[in-house]
């Protein structure tokens, strides 16, 4: 499978089960101020779980050098989901424009839908990327 046969109608979903590390405390580690809040699967997290949904999805499609990077998220998290809990996410690939890929998500607990919405993402040529990288000051990167 290449690019070309990618299209629209492409289904893809992963389960994970949430623990401490994927609550709005762990969060903390990053930015201050999360330290005290609710052990609950965090929004920045399951907006993480739906782009790994995608990058999982475009594998098979992609070549030795490409990858796809996140260009724009819009996703409403709806309902808490508390430590232990399985989440799943779903993923529908709805539009293909050249390089441009467009999303719809939606996320579930064993209770409820807990977010929708959609994301996109750029197929990139990663050594490329990388070298603009490393000309805007990133010197240390490493290839992926």
């Amino acid at each position: 499978m290449t690019l070309d046969d990618l299209r629209p109608g492409l289904r893809h979903s992963q389960a994970i089960t949430v623990g401490e590390a994927l609550t709005v405390p762990a969060v903390a580690a990053a930015f201050t101020g999360f330290a005290d809040m609710p052990p609950v699967f965090a929004t920045a997290f399951m907006v993480g779980f739906v782009e790994w949904t995608c990058i999982e999805a475009l594998r098979p499609y992609l070549g030795a050098h490409q990858r796809t990077v996140g260009t724009h998220v819009d996703m409403g998290h709806t309902a808490v989901t508390p430590a232990g809990m399985r989440v799943t996410a779903e993923v529908e690939l709805i539009a293909v424009e050249g390089r441009r890929l467009r999303f719809r998500a939606e996320c579930r607990d064993e209770v409820e839908v807990i977010g929708t919405g959609f994301h996109e993402r750029a197929v990139i040529d990663s050594e490329k990327f990388l070298e603009r990288v490393r000309r805007k000051g990133g010197g240390n990167v490493r290839g992926v």
